[in-house]
């Protein structure tokens, strides 16, 4: 689908919801999205083109739309390679922080060339009161088997903010052919949570339309939040990131890969440094510049 006729069919939808303000708001994420679609490029890995295009759309968003500093990655945890059943595994992280998140990843993984995996989170900084943005693709012998974006809550009561539900609500339903059912560890998603298995090109891009304009629509609501002052609700904020790493870890599909290539104690340490951290999170107030220090 033409960008063209993709800023249409969201643009009208939006007008058929409502007026005024918000469909200003939309038509400026739809913008950005238009600029960030136009830019880009298959990355260095030679993945699935889903996977290449959405990369290369979250790295796009990230460096127009917020203001990123480096991040301090472990030294043998940054590019990784080894074995998996006799093919070559590689993984690949980039990882970035801003004053409003305090760790922005972006994981590539492939393996042989029969298993090509996307893995992005948001994670915010503890005295900002925002959802945590995610996206997973996993595509196996040129078939994308699952892909799933969501800007998931962490309030006790589990909603997403006023804005933020405002925003996705403006959103028209995709119909997709296989939508997937949730694991059971998934009561951390939101309800505008997108779950499925694509079957043709057009459902592609339709999925990755979907997770830029979750991307875009998180990163300037996102950079426009003030951080909260009330230990008591940071305190919240932090419970609620933990359960979302907690139940993350439990996927036994990202668990078993690890440990048959790298061993038990060492997927452990990956999954908990690297893809779902959350143990060093201090409750405390926090200078805001701290990462332009770096």
């Amino acid at each position: 689908m033409g960008m063209k006729r993709l800023q249409a069919r969201y643009t009208g939808s939006a007008q058929r919801v409502r007026h005024g303000r918000d469909v200003t708001l939309l038509s400026l994420f739809i913008n950005d999205l238009d600029t960030t679609m136009n830019q880009v490029r298959d990355n260095s890995l030679r993945q699935h083109p889903l996977i290449s295009q959405l990369a290369t759309a979250i790295e796009s968003i990230w460096q127009s739309q917020l203001v990123t500093y480096p991040y301090k990655t472990p030294a043998d945890l940054g590019y990784v390679e080894g074995t998996l059943e006799g093919d070559r595994l590689i993984i690949e992280n980039r990882c970035y922080q801003t004053v409003q998140f305090r760790k922005i990843h972006l994981e590539l993984a492939k393996v042989g060339d029969h298993l090509d995996i996307l893995h992005c989170v948001m994670f915010p900084r503890t005295d900002f009161c925002l959802p945590i943005f995610g996206v997973d693709i996993v595509a196996s012998r040129g078939q994308v088997s699952a892909a799933i974006v969501d800007l998931s809550p962490v309030s006790p009561d589990k909603t997403l903010p006023a804005r933020y539900r405002s925003a996705l609500e403006l959103l028209p339903a995709i119909p997709f052919v296989q939508p997937r059912t949730l694991p059971p560890w998934g009561d951390i998603f939101s309800d505008f949570c997108l779950f499925v298995r694509p079957t043709n090109r057009q459902e592609e891009t339709d999925f990755l339309t979907r997770a830029t304009l979750f991307l875009s629509i998180h990163c300037q609501l996102g950079s426009k939040t003030a951080p909260t002052t009330s230990i008591e609700q940071e305190a919240l904020i932090v419970a609620g990131q933990r359960q979302y790493c907690l139940q993350q870890q439990k996927n036994d599909k990202t668990r078993r890969i690890l440990e048959r290539a790298f061993g038990a104690e060492w997927a452990q340490r990956y999954l908990q440094t690297m893809l779902f951290d959350y143990g060093e999170i201090p409750v405390t107030e926090k200078n805001v510049t701290e990462c332009k220090q770096i």
